[in-house]
């Protein structure tokens, strides 16, 4: 941005109006301001101050309803726009100081503190390449009180004599080049209506250009190479069904050898079976053996298929989520809406099957063996006691359900179902369950307690352990509250 455009601006807000600031926020490379709306400023409500240091030093004037604006805005941290809104939030826009020739601007503000005295602070803008930077100091104080960006000194530099942004404005502007500077004229900006209303428009050409299309290019090659991944993950899972497809003709012949078995026992290489048909067998082995190597193959290859139509269940499912995500609906995201209720449907007929398996009833047959609630559409079990933990974890719950305990000490099994079958559930309810996990323990009145999940089919329980003890092949933490 140019200094003497950085100047103008400054000077035509000082001139339209002694609104307040109302609304402040703060991240690492912006600082919004939002003005209140005054009745004598020709400024539209609505519109922000946005102090940019990357990737352009510039002032915009933002629409608070506009995309730039909600992006940048997204990236505020929290301690940090509270730190600066104690300080400025309220104050108004008392005076301009800065060079034209120099894109180094500081804006004088005050505030009626709560004492009744005036507040006085100067927050400063440099907006040079590689040096931007905002500070804020109080004229009534000696030390500064925050800044972001590269820092620098709160006094103005030394005016430059002629710089080529003044030399060009001089000689477009001639003998008003003094109101130009002054904000006073609105052509220094391409547009329509006065200067304010066209450093709207020109901020949000600015942010399209330099923060939004770069931003919309970086999801697209996100998008495409996640849809690659998935494309790819397709196919492997594709060889994967291939392969063991290959397996399941393996059970006929098996059972054919079965049957004759009482005279091919002990037989090697080939043999022939009474209706004249020659199996080869598997080199050096009996034929008792590849019957049995052959059916472990069958039943391996049926556990194989099944994980795989799970998968690919999973894989469509990604797949759509993030076509929708980017508002594509052309060519696979038709094919997907089949996909869709074809995943709606073998997921009702596995629940159908399931629901005939499980046992919900307590040890000593009173009552449910396990607690009920719903967290953010998310059904989570939590068990009543040790044979009762042992009874929801490896009955009631299903292998692609989560599990949770807490780490280290006597508590109840929680169980998070998954009927989607999804990789891992929303973080909220993770932590949700967590905590209940850790209320329903020995942890209850204790601090923060690190409490493990993991999927259910990671959970095992040896023969002979304790009714309620288990061991996880593997396993991630979080460290919560109990709380009910």
């Amino acid at each position: 941005m140019e200094a003497p455009l950085l100047f103008a601006l400054a000077q035509a807000r000082l001139s339209a109006g002694d609104g307040a600031i109302q609304n402040v926020w703060a991240s690492p490379r912006a600082l919004g301001l939002v003005w209140a709306p005054d009745r004598r400023a020709s400024m539209a409500p609505g519109l922000a101050w946005i102090f940019l240091l990357n990737p352009a030093q510039e002032l915009w004037m933002l629409p608070e309803k506009s995309a730039a604006y909600s992006l940048l805005k997204a990236e505020s941290r929290t301690d940090l726009s509270r730190k600066w809104s104690s300080e400025i939030k309220g104050a108004r826009l008392y005076d301009v100081h800065g060079d034209p020739g120099e894109r180094w601007i500081a804006f004088e503000l005050r505030r009626r503190a709560i004492t009744g005295r005036i507040e006085a602070m100067q927050l400063s803008f440099q907006a040079i390449p590689g040096r931007g930077g905002i500070r804020l100091d109080g004229i009534d104080l000696n030390p500064a009180r925050i800044g972001m960006g590269a820092p620098f000194s709160s006094k103005q530099p030394e005016p430059e004599p002629d710089t080529p942004p003044m030399r060009k404005w001089r000689e477009t502007w001639g003998d008003n080049l003094r109101a130009a500077l002054k904000g006073q004229i609105a052509d220094v900006l391409p547009g329509e209506g006065g200067l304010l209303r066209r450093h709207a428009e020109w901020s949000l050409q600015r942010a399209e250009k330099i923060l939004l299309q770069p931003n919309k290019q970086s999801e697209e090659r996100k998008f495409i190479q996640e849809r690659r991944r998935l494309e790819r993950y397709g196919e492997a899972l594709e060889r994967d069904r291939a392969r063991h497809q290959s397996m399941l003709p393996l059970r006929e012949t098996a059972r054919k050898l079965q049957a004759e078995l009482w005279r091919l026992k002990g037989m090697t290489n080939s043999v022939e079976l009474l209706d004249g048909t020659l199996i080869e067998l598997p080199h050096g082995q009996r034929v008792e053996e590849t019957v049995q190597r052959w059916f472990n193959s069958v039943k391996k290859a049926e556990r194989g298929l099944e994980r795989v139509a799970m998968l690919e269940r999973e894989r469509l499912r990604q797949l759509i989520e993030l076509e929708a995500s980017v508002g594509q609906s052309t060519g696979i995201a038709i094919q997907n809406q089949a996909a869709k209720k074809t995943i709606k449907q073998k997921n009702s007929g596995d629940n159908k099957k399931v629901e005939s398996k499980k046992t919900d009833q307590r040890a000593d047959g009173k009552g449910r063996a396990y607690r009920s609630l719903m967290v953010d559409g998310f059904e989570v079990l939590i068990g009543k006691g040790d044979a009762d933990n042992d009874n929801l974890t490896f009955k009631v719950a299903m292998p692609f359900d989560f599990w949770l305990h807490v780490a280290g000490l006597p508590g109840s099994h929680v169980i998070i179902r998954n009927p989607d079958k999804i990789s891992e559930p929303p973080h909220s309810v993770i932590e949700r369950a967590a905590e209940l996990a850790a209320f329903y323990s020995k942890a209850r009145n204790g601090g923060k307690i690190e409490v493990h999940w993991c999927g259910v089919s990671d959970v095992n329980k040896p023969r002979g352990f304790a009714p309620g003890k288990v061991i996880l092949k593997r396993h991630k933490s979080v460290k919560v509250y109990p709380r009910e």
